[in-house]
């Protein structure tokens, strides 16, 4: 299907030293940008003397834009879609709109730049071979319960984002669910004058900002300890499923699928169950 395109790009998180020549370039060849903050996006386009219309596209107003977007791109336009910094669909709309656009039929193309997730990740120290990123945590409830009860169980490094006003209540409940004693790294402002990056167990941050602060806030959270299988427990409760009426392949499948604890092993003792009955 001939028509234009649609090119996601991440923009700086703070430093404008951080555009990219690419950046740059495709932005001057823009017919339309679509922005998160328009006023945001028009303070980059002045800073590139790059003069092209911006429309925009938040969170309010993705689903209502998606048949603007792709009339645009079937019309033969060139079309940009940028957040208020980083990569948008990383904490940030955009994700709606370009699965349409792929749904339509026309392409999607991706320039990469600044993030604050791996910019924290790399100060940190705790190594990325391996992590997972949550965003910003739920505000209250049940719902914020059962996630900070899964990022302590989680065994991997752990990116989020905190609010400067919400960032003392992150630290404390983190706490309280993972420990005092797991570290933490607190990145501030990344990549502006008044950068700040700090490193320490989880308690002692929470001495540290008691207080809401300025400016966006990205936490890692180093690996926690996971938890080993025991082999007794699988075999309980692979006795349990036989008892419900599932074959003895099919229970010591079902409780060694998470790895860990050998599969065999439960299959036998559950063999051995049957002789000795």
């Amino acid at each position: 299907m001939p028509g234009g395109r649609l090119i996601v790009c991440a923009t700086p998180i703070g430093n404008l030293g951080d555009i990219s020549e690419r950046l740059r370039e495709v932005l001057a060849s823009a017919d339309i940008v679509f922005a998160e903050d328009t006023r945001r996006t028009a303070k980059l386009l002045s800073h590139l003397v790059i003069g092209v219309g911006v429309i925009s596209l938040f969170s309010g107003n993705e689903q209502s834009r998606i048949e603007q977007v792709i009339e645009a791109v079937r019309s033969g336009k060139t079309v940009v879609l940028v957040s208020d910094a980083g990569m948008p669909t990383i904490s940030d709309p955009g994700a709606a709109v370009i699965r349409a656009v792929r749904e339509s039929g026309h392409g999607v193309i991706v320039v990469p730049g600044p993030s604050a997730v791996t910019t924290a990740l790399a100060l940190s120290g705790f190594g990325g071979d391996r992590f997972v990123f949550e965003g910003f945590l739920p505000r209250r409830g049940r719902e914020r319960a059962e996630r900070l009860q899964a990022i302590a169980r989680e065994p991997r490094v752990v990116v989020l984002f905190a609010s400067p006003n919400r960032l003392p209540g992150d630290l404390a409940d983190l706490t309280a669910v993972c420990g005092a004693d797991r570290e933490v790294a607190v990145a501030r402002e990344l990549t502006k004058l008044h950068e700040e990056s700090w490193v320490g167990p989880l308690g002692a941050a929470v001495e540290r900002w008691k207080d809401p602060v300025k400016g966006e806030v990205t936490l890692v959270l180093g690996p926690g300890e996971e938890e080993i299988p025991s082999l007794d427990d699988a075999i309980e409760e692979a006795r349990s499923l036989v008892g419900q009426g599932v074959s003895v392949s099919d229970a010591a499948r079902e409780v060694s699928g998470g790895g860990g604890v050998s599969r065999r092993a439960v299959y036998e003792a559950l063999l051995e169950d049957q002789e000795s009955s």
